[in-house]
Formats: structure tokens, C-alpha cells, sequence
């Protein structure tokens, strides 16, 4: 099975943390997730978290580390690598893109995680056990 390398986002506004829907339709609709997307070829995690922000939210993220990288296997039968990494955003007004239903800011102990993207799901847990920012 092939493995997609995905950059997330990880948005911070006090104790809350950014997470945007998917559009519905398809095995993964309607999932909260961090925004991001497809590393593509040649680019760093860094690049794509850019690239992604700006076509998903229509602004500009500014990364600053990266926290973690995790692997997950769907059921489905998708595997992905997801590097996550802390940004910042030069707007918090959003144009949603295509590819997001909708967006929310939640502290990460009140998200329910069977609304999450099983691949996130460890991540949004180490942030709240550390109650709010997670460092690596």
C-alpha cells in the first residue's frame, strides 16, 4: 500500500485550536480535521502547509516547527504520514476553498473525537492531555 505524506496545520488562538470540515461525500466526509494537505513532490512539510492554507482558507500560514509525524492505515485502504506543524496566520477571516465544508476553533478537550479524522485522533489527544499547546 502506498503511504500520501500530508502537512497539518497546527493553529493555535489562546486554548483553542483550528479545524476545518470536510465537504461531504466519500469515506472521510464531514471529518474535522487540521487543515493541510498532499506534500507534493519537491516540497517540505513547511511549503505544503502554505500552499494548502492558501488554497484551503485564503490566507497566508506561517510555520514555525514541526511537532510530530504519525502513520495511519484506513480501513478503506489509504495510508498516510502526517507531519504536523505550528503555524501562525496573518488573518483569522477565512475564504473556505472547495475542498472545506466549514471551520471551528475548539479547545482540544472538548472536541469529540469520532467527528475527527482517525489519523489526527493521537495528535488532538497529546493536546489535551497537555491542556492546550502541545509541544513536542
Amino acid at each position: 500500500m502506498k503511504r500520501v505524506r500530508v502537512a497539518a496545520a497546527v493553529v493555535w488562538d489562546g486554548p483553542r485550536l483550528l479545524m476545518t470540515q470536510r465537504p461531504p461525500g466519500g469515506a472521510l466526509g464531514l471529518q474535522w480535521e487540521f487543515p493541510g494537505g498532499k506534500i507534493e513532490p519537491g516540497e517540505t512539510p513547511e511549503q505544503a502547509v502554505v500552499r494548502e492554507v492558501r488554497e484551503e482558507l485564503a490566507v497566508t500560514a506561517t510555520p514555525s516547527e514541526r511537532l510530530d509525524t504519525v502513520t495511519h492505515d484506513y480501513a478503506h485502504g489509504l495510508s498516510v504520514e502526517i507531519v504536523f506543524v505550528r503555524c501562525t496566520l496573518d488573518s483569522l477571516q477565512f475564504t473556505l476553498g472547495r475542498e472545506v465544508h466549514a471551520v471551528r476553533w475548539q479547545p482540544p478537550a472538548e472536541t469529540t473525537l469520532d467527528d475527527v479524522l482517525e489519523a489526527d485522533r493521537d495528535f488532538l489527544r497529546g493536546a489535551t492531555i497537555h491542556g492546550g499547546r502541545r509541544d513536542p
